[in-house]
């Protein structure tokens, strides 16, 4: 009895199929929300490099609306630096314009700042949940496919009358296969929702001190004014 893949497929019942069609597109999934948070954080890695040292030069120059004027622009939304940069500066603005205190402004601009940041992060976060579920459940979607591989092989002890190694063999490789391609698809999944979570770790850092240097612009700003 040949045991290749083409074979067992052939040889294995319906609700295993299911499993293991089911494992596939979950592996596709997997690889899919991979590559398509690389092309959104590469797009906002790419953005605040061009972005960012533009923005620290006006605001050395004291041009605070020219600098909320270019971070706001719908082309530099996908940066995460030009949005913290652009909430902060917006809050300190208004918060200004409403005569709060220096510490006020401040605080408001911070709360701005982090507000953003939150926002922000969450739209980074966009898929990874889905991850973690197919990194928890695939291999118990695996295990499923087990238990039906195993009741095929019964089915088959059944049909032959014989309990021999042959009755049960091509059940008993069907339920292993559903078993290591569930955890190779957790794998997967949980290998791709790890490097994403560290790489959105770096942007969080990154705005944080996008924001703090914000506040600390305009301490010196407009502690050098009074």
């Amino acid at each position: 009895m040949e045991f290749g893949l083409v074979q067992m497929w052939n040889q294995m019942g319906t609700l295993a199929r299911i499993v293991a069609i089911l494992l596939f597109f979950l592996s596709i999934v997997s690889i899919y929300l991979f590559i398509e948070r690389q092309l959104v954080f590469a797009r906002a890695r790419n953005k605040s490099k061009k972005i960012a040292p533009v923005l620290a030069g006006l605001l050395k120059k004291g041009q605070i609306e020219e600098a909320l004027k270019l971070s706001s622009k719908k082309e530099n939304k996908g940066s995460h630096l030009a949005r913290v940069t652009a909430a902060g500066i917006r809050e300190f603005l208004e918060g200004k314009e409403h005569n709060l205190s220096l510490e006020e402004q401040i605080e408001t601009a911070q709360r701005g700042c982090d507000r953003a940041s939150i926002i922000f992060t969450q739209e980074l976060k966009r898929g990874l949940s889905t991850l973690a579920t197919i990194a928890t459940s695939s291999p118990f979607i695996g295990l499923f496919g087990t238990i039906a591989g195993i009741i095929n092989a019964f089915r088959g002890m059944a049909e032959t009358g014989s309990g021999g190694l042959g009755a049960v063999s091509q059940g008993i490789a069907e339920a292993l296969i559903t078993t290591a391609f569930g955890i190779g698809v957790a794998i997967i999944a949980l290998w791709c929702y790890n490097f994403l979570s560290t790489r959105i770790e770096i942007y969080v850092a990154e705005m944080s001190n996008t924001a703090s240097e914000i506040a600390d612009f305009f301490i010196r700003r407009e502690g050098s004014r009074g």
